[in-house]
């Protein structure tokens, strides 16, 4: 028996309205919010066992998905109208489609947080409640952090706000002070870097932020400094921290002298960032288990 014509079109509406949800997620950017738990965990963790609690779990989880949900939706939802302006949105994302069953979907990723607050203990609390206040108000209005430099760059210390959620939530206490600074810094770098091939759509649509009150050349240095001086806040913790967060200043300056345009480097971060994240969590899994224990 033939299922009937109704079935079908609700079933590909169903499977069109997941697959809507996933690019609206920037599935490229996943890792942006879940790799700071994983690297959280491992710096939190004395003991093998340490890094397979279920806390850490569940904050990887919301992290992995519904986090990016309520954040770009959110973002997508009050930037609806000047996206039109940006070529991105075409090219490698999605613009707002709106609609009720997105709009809660988005809503309902934001309410996937409330266990969180009792599984991760209170803690961790200041740092889930400050990604959910931020995430928000990055793009929502009356705070709209985005339209203001530098409050857009200095906002965009919710990246790392999971992974010293991971930290707090498995070790009890709170992390280095200087790593958290070194971290929130280069999450500065970081959204003002990626924010550099929006300068002339967010011209064009009148959006002012950190990089277009700047320019494209003193962005670069704004870039580098927060970069430098996160390698530098890294340093006091562990020298060889410093010397690996290093690589983004190098990669920037390379970047702002070379023939190789910053919309095609904007891409490459993610792949930059995999590497360094796998080397930094790397680094703190040896100490748990030095090489030298499952080396033969």
């Amino acid at each position: 028996m033939r299922p009937a014509v109704g079935t079908d079109q609700s079933n590909s509406a169903i499977t069109d309205g997941f697959r809507y949800l996933l690019i609206l997620s920037r599935p490229r950017f996943w890792l942006y919010l879940a790799g700071p738990v994983v690297v959280g965990v491992a710096a939190a963790a004395t003991t093998v066992p340490d890094l397979f609690l279920p806390v850490g779990f569940a904050l990887f989880g919301y992290f992995l998905l519904p986090a990016n949900i309520l954040l770009y939706g959110v973002n997508d939802i009050f930037d609806a109208d000047i996206d039109t302006e940006n070529p991105k949105k075409t090219e490698r994302e999605a613009r707002w489609q709106g609609g009720p069953v997105v709009t809660a979907s988005v809503v309902a990723s934001g309410l996937l947080a409330v266990p969180l607050f009792a599984i991760a203990g209170s803690v961790a609390w200041p740092w889930i409640a400050g990604f959910l206040l931020l995430a928000v108000g990055y793009s929502a209005p009356p705070a709209r952090f985005k339209t203001t430099p530098p409050l857009d760059s200095l906002s965009n210390g919710l990246y790392i706000l999971p992974g010293i959620a991971a930290y707090a939530a498995v070790a009890g206490t709170q992390p280095p002070a200087m790593a958290v600074v070194g971290a929130w810094l280069w999450t500065m770098g970081m959204h003002t870097f990626s924010a550099i091939p929006d300068i002339d759509p967010d011209r064009r649509a009148g959006i002012r932020t950190t990089a277009t009150w700047l320019g494209k050349r003193r962005t670069y240095g704004y870039v580098a400094a927060c970069w430098l001086a996160a390698a530098v806040a890294f340093g006091f913790v562990d020298p060889r921290l410093g010397v690996l967060m290093a690589v983004y200043p190098v990669f920037v300056a390379w970047v702002a002298t070379s023939s190789v345009a910053v919309d095609r480097a904007y891409w490459w971060f993610p792949a930059l960032n995999t590497v360094v994240g796998t080397l930094f969590t790397l680094g703190l899994l040896w100490v748990i288990v030095p090489p030298t224990e499952v080396l033969p």
